[in-house]
């Protein structure tokens, strides 16, 4: 298991457009549509890593509660499926019914979005505020696969909050760590 932390995008940053298949309601959708009333979370995930895999009843659990509340989430991968066919489309539509996702799985096929968001691991998560400007990016908690931590969504939780709030958010935030994103050769 390769432990590759966020590049950290510079706060502030716009977050950028994209235009995606969507592989739950097998349609094209782009950031413009997507995007939350109050906030967007732009996560990075893909169905085999077992950071991803650890943390996926959190992520369910978290969208559930903050969508109600303006905050929209998307679920991005951009994995190389010829070297990972289990990152395949047709496996993420599968992957986001029996993790009870309530949010788009797009594929990244080129993976320009993630090299546009300098995403570097599954799981990378990105909050914009309603400017879609950059206010938190990094990890969700600190729980990983066999650390004894357990799962609360902790970091991410405060940033949503802080910015449902309109409180300053916290600069001070810790990469995320995961599986590297399986980049396509060439």
């Amino acid at each position: 298991m390769a432990r590759t932390p966020s590049n950290m995008l510079p706060l502030g940053t716009e977050a950028p457009d994209f235009k995606l298949f969507d592989t739950v309601s097998e349609q094209i959708m782009g950031l413009a549509e997507l995007k939350g009333i109050k906030g967007t979370v732009v996560m990075f995930i893909c169905n085999h890593c077992p950071f991803v895999i650890h943390v996926n009843p959190e992520i369910s659990k978290l969208a559930k509660e903050y969508q109600k509340k303006g905050i929209a989430f998307i679920a991005i991968s951009s994995n190389d499926v010829n070297n990972y066919p289990q990152d395949a489309p047709h496996l993420m539509k599968k992957v986001a019914k029996n993790e009870n996702y309530t949010f788009p799985y797009l594929y990244d096929e080129t993976q320009e979005v993630a090299k546009a968001y300098d995403a570097a691991c599954t799981p990378d998560f990105y909050l914009f505020d309603t400017d879609l400007a950059l206010v938190y990016r990094g990890q969700l908690d600190d729980s990983r696969p066999g650390n004894g931590i357990a799962l609360s969504g902790r970091d991410l939780r405060n940033a949503m909050d802080a910015l449902l709030e309109e409180r300053e958010i916290n600069s001070n935030q810790k990469p995320s760590i995961g599986c590297n994103i399986k980049w396509i050769a060439g």
